[in-house]
């Protein structure tokens, strides 16, 4: 499987392009458009929220597609690719990898991750993507059938709080445990820090909101120049 995965995601940058209901950019083919300008710039694969934008996506880009769906459930943490209804939805829309929250936090319908990815390799012939937040959560999603794994989530759990961002150490630890490729993702703002990310070991990196994110790119500016002029 590993020889699959690299075949289809070269190493690199992965550009996320996402946007949320309540954020500028939602909507109207905005992410499509996105993609084809992270493609231009040389991104290697794209990471979507949605079945409608890699539909969208994918009728004008030919980058491999992780995709996942953003969803809430009301006493939940997990809410990327939680349950198997978003798994379902995913399917159709045939993104090359489908990624999901594999930390040990409770979810609807499985007591545990490695349940929920056996359910989905039982039922679908899909590529997943274990967004984790410590090395336990790699291993445990590796052993259960997960094909990358991914720091996505370290410093996102109540019991990550407090790590480094990018969390290099995970990326090593995990390099060097599990012989799948290890996706880093999560707060690399810089072009020096996803290099750092790959010397630690890691397959690719993911990048979102310092490239896809104009809101998030201009406050970091205006605090800055705030900050200085006050």
């Amino acid at each position: 499987m590993c020889m699959t995965i690299c075949g289809m995601l070269k190493r690199g940058l992965i550009v996320s392009c996402q946007a949320q209901e309540d954020e500028a950019l939602y909507g109207n083919g905005m992410m499509a458009r996105m993609a084809l300008a992270a493609e231009a710039g040389g991104a290697v694969g794209l990471r979507v929220n949605g079945a409608e934008d890699i539909n969208e996506i994918k009728a004008l880009s030919k980058l491999p597609i992780i995709g996942i769906i953003k969803r809430e459930y009301p006493g939940y943490e997990t809410f990327i690719t939680a349950t198997m209804k978003e798994i379902d939805e995913l399917v159709p829309a045939n993104p090359d990898i489908i990624a999901i929250d594999a930390t040990l936090r409770a979810r609807p319908g499985y007591e545990t991750p490695q349940l929920f990815i056996e359910a989905i390799k039982a039922k679908y012939e899909t590529v997943i993507m274990a967004d984790v937040s410590t090395l336990e959560e790699g291993v445990i999603a590796w052993q259960a059938g997960a094909d990358l794994i991914a720091t996505t989530l370290s410093s996102y759990t109540p019991y990550t709080l407090g790590r480094e961002k990018p969390d290099i150490d995970l990326i090593r630890r995990l390099a060097e445990r599990i012989p799948i490729p290890i996706i880093a993702e999560g707060n690399i703002a810089t072009p020096e820090q996803a290099l750092t990310c790959f010397k630690a070991g890691a397959y690719a990196v993911v990048v979102g909101g310092a490239i896809t994110r104009p809101d998030l790119i201009t406050r970091r500016f205006v605090d800055t120049i705030d900050r200085a002029i006050d």
